[in-house]
């Protein structure tokens, strides 16, 4: 009888030592997965906040491209989708930022547009740039502008969109360079011919 009391004893302990383990290892997921959860919902307020500006700066502007029109109602949808317990800090994050961006967009009204920037900052490279390039080259020439990568990027690749610039691929990586002057010159002699 002893030793099968021994046996059970043994077989007891090697289960706790098992669940114990296997209980930290859980427990330590759940904060590695709670930790990457809470760094996303940081991009994703950020940017919320980014396209929040970005659609006050376009209605002070006065234009509406179909690109943003398309895009807007997919972020509302994300942000019903984040739970519930952040929408507190979101809200009062939210309308400073609207108010900081529409005094942000009467100041940079007198100041060139990021468009601006962006495609004279491409018509003076003779090579194609990235988006972290041209990013890091305009916040070094406007150091007072708050320039991110991310809206640089959505940037040219409306300037894309509209034929003002080129997008190649090189790998995994994307450039971006102006449209040459010599390009649309074929497109003015038919334009004459018809008018002709």
């Amino acid at each position: 009888m002893s030793q099968s009391q021994t046996h059970s004893t043994e077989l007891a302990s090697q289960y706790i030592a098992q669940v114990t383990g296997d209980l930290e290892r859980n427990t330590k997921e759940q904060d590695r997965v709670g930790q990457e959860i809470e760094a996303l919902q940081e991009q994703l307020r950020a940017l919320q906040q980014d396209h929040t500006v970005l659609v006050n700066m376009q209605q002070a502007l006065g234009t509406a491209s179909p690109a943003a029109e398309a895009a807007a109602p997919s972020v509302p949808h994300q942000a019903s989708a984040e739970p519930k317990q952040s929408k507190p800090k979101k809200t009062t994050a939210k309308k400073p930022a609207a108010k900081a961006s529409s005094v942000k967009a009467s100041e940079t009204a007198a100041k060139p547009t990021l468009v601006e920037l962006i495609r004279g900052h491409l018509e003076q490279q003779s090579e194609p740039r990235s988006a972290a390039e041209i990013t890091t080259a305009l916040t070094q020439a406007h150091p007072d502008r708050s320039v991110k990568t991310t809206v640089v990027r959505t940037t040219l690749e409306g300037l894309v969109a509209k034929s003002h610039a080129h997008r190649t691929k090189q790998g995994s990586s994307v450039f971006y360079t102006t449209v040459a002057a010599s390009e649309p010159a074929p497109a003015e002699p038919q334009q004459k011919a018809v008018a002709g």
